[in-house]
């Protein structure tokens, strides 16, 4: 911010006044598109930093973990099993008809472990809390804190990240593992019955996913199910961090775009941080 007298530049500006202002609104500009990212590696060593003491986990905190449990995982179990299975029917099966019609049905384990479980079950799974609990968790911290119940709850002496960002952000990284797994069972096994059914794979289940389970290497063991967990995690603080963050002029029109847009972003760039092993 400047001074309103030097909103205007003299009549005669010499090169370093130019400069100044070149490098002024150059910062501006880089600090209105990094801010967001700034606050969200903040508050993620908060979260985990915070998660660990076990003086912070109030009956209180325990009650909203709780509940942003059941409600992301009970309510996205039914969409996430839905979606699996259309996944299943169209791409695990579509995948083992072609290898085999290929001469290549030897690959089908570790294409379907790179293609369906590591690679598209943590961004649809991401999708799904995203439109589904991500949304609803951003309009409700958003309105609270639009309405002024946020700055209550501090005049009270009680943290807002304490007892809404924390357990919520665990609750959604908790439930990206549960739904991650899920998705990719069932769209493993749905490709696997119709695959089955149309003659395009002829041994049994079990043999099929030992194939699947023979085709991941070590590490894949650690960075599939940590994929989903960081998925989970990242969009569930990047939706509570979009809701205290609003402004008093932000309504859900204008809050709800913004703050899918972000989660998007974010389960995009998970996925391409992981894929690049870094």
């Amino acid at each position: 911010m400047f001074h309103p007298d030097d909103e205007e530049l003299p009549r005669n500006p010499t090169v370093g006044q130019y400069i100044r202002r070149f490098l002024a609104a150059t910062g501006a500009l880089v600090r209105r598109q990094v801010w967001f990212l700034l606050i969200m590696l903040g508050t993620i060593w908060g979260v985990l930093n915070e998660s660990v003491r076990p003086g912070n986990w109030r009956r209180t905190v325990r009650y909203e973990f709780q509940m942003t449990l059941s409600s992301v995982t009970v309510g996205g179990l039914l969409s996430t099993l839905v979606t699996g299975t259309l996944t299943g029917v169209a791409v695990v099966s579509q995948a083992i008809y072609w290898l085999g019609f290929a001469g290549m049905a030897k690959m089908t384990g570790s294409i379907l472990v790179s293609v369906i479980v590591r690679e598209i079950a943590p961004v649809l799974v991401g999708v799904l809390m995203l439109g589904r609990s991500g949304m609803l968790s951003l309009a409700e911290i958003g309105m609270l804190t639009t309405g002024g119940q946020i700055r209550s709850l501090q005049a009270g002496g009680l943290d807002p990240f304490l007892l809404l960002v924390l357990p919520r952000t665990l609750a959604f990284m908790v439930s990206g593992f549960t739904l991650g797994i899920l998705f990719s069972v069932a769209s493993l096994t749905t490709g696997y019955v119709i695959s089955r059914a149309s003659g395009a794979l002829s041994s049994s289940l079990l043999s099929y996913y030992y194939d699947v389970a023979t085709a991941m290497t070590p590490t894949d063991y650690i960075l599939i199910p940590l994929k989903f967990v960081v998925v989970g995690f990242l969009v569930g603080l990047g939706c509570c961090v979009s809701g205290l963050t609003a402004s008093g002029e932000d309504t859900l029109a204008t809050m709800l775009p913004r703050g899918f847009s972000r989660g998007m972003l974010i389960v995009m760039a998970v996925s391409v941080l992981f894929s690049l092993k870094l």
